[in-house]
């Protein structure tokens, strides 16, 4: 029983971030224990909005583990820069969720999903970086009329994970994302695959002061990014994803803090699934 859809493409493209890679499936519960591996290559990595290793590219690796289909998993993910400089800033994402779906088959059918993460800087102590945070994702992939067509809401909010962070006064707020995607189908470029789809993400996030690094931000429309990717399955449940993202920084602390208005990367991920 497929419940949950349109989430798939919102915790998958790496613009947002949440440290998941949901394929949205709900299943009866049963005793086999299901989860992805992955690692995934960026030409830079953008979390939040941030640049978070400049502009030196990084690599993602993931564990993820859906508790036989009961809709509870946990995850972690890391986060490593390819070159010196930031290597401090490398960062490892601690997960338990919960995900599940309402009102199945209806107009108003609605899959959300409610998580915990630790962001754990192990080059650095607890009391200067470490950060949790508890967000909700809410998306309806059949509220509006165009088939494929998915407006989802993301409610996360950040602290400081010791009581004495030095960072805790800037990096602790909220973030509320508000997203749109849009799925559908090609021909495909391979004599093995008869078609791709095609993922197109549109986002525009509303920070409410929170900045992980130090300054202070404006409580403002902070970025919005824009964002194409498209799965290629190689067989034997692996697949390759290939993505594409434009980000224009809003807000002025943020646009200091990248360097610029405009930020434009790719991405390359394989996953395999079980």
């Amino acid at each position: 029983m497929r419940q949950l859809v349109c989430l798939t493409v919102v915790l998958a493209m790496a613009a947002t971030s949440l440290a998941q890679d949901w394929e949205g499936d709900v299943l009866p519960a049963d005793s086999d224990l299901h989860g992805t591996l992955g690692v995934t290559w960026e030409s830079e990595y953008v979390w939040r909005g941030f640049k978070v290793f400049g502009s030196k590219s990084a690599t993602h690796v993931l564990a993820d583990l859906n508790l036989w289909n009961t809709g509870f998993g946990v995850s972690a993910v890391g986060n490593y820069p390819n070159g010196s400089g930031y290597s401090n800033w490398a960062r490892w994402d601690y997960s338990a969720y919960y995900q599940n779906g309402l009102f199945v088959g209806e107009p108003h059918a609605t899959n959300f999903r409610v998580g915990w993460v630790l962001y754990d800087y192990p080059d650095m102590g607890s009391e200067w970086a470490d950060l949790q945070e508890g967000h909700l994702v809410v998306s309806w992939p059949k509220i509006l009329p165009v088939k494929g067509l998915c407006p989802t809401y993301v409610a996360a909010k950040t602290w400081a994970s010791a009581g004495d962070s030095r960072l805790g006064e800037t990096a602790g707020g909220w973030y509320h994302i508000f997203m749109l995607d849009y799925g559908f189908t090609v021909q495909g470029v391979l004599p093995d695959i008869p078609e791709h789809l095609i993922r197109l993400h549109g986002e525009i996030v509303y920070n409410d002061g929170a900045n992980p690094y130090g300054q202070r931000m404006d409580r403002d429309w902070s970025h919005a990014v824009l964002g194409v990717a498209t799965d290629v399955p190689l067989g034997s449940n692996i697949t390759v994803t290939p993505a594409i993202y434009y980000q224009s920084n809003l807000e002025g602390m943020l646009r200091d803090h990248n360097n610029g208005s405009e930020e434009l990367w790719a991405s390359v991920g394989l996953k395999y699934s079980f």
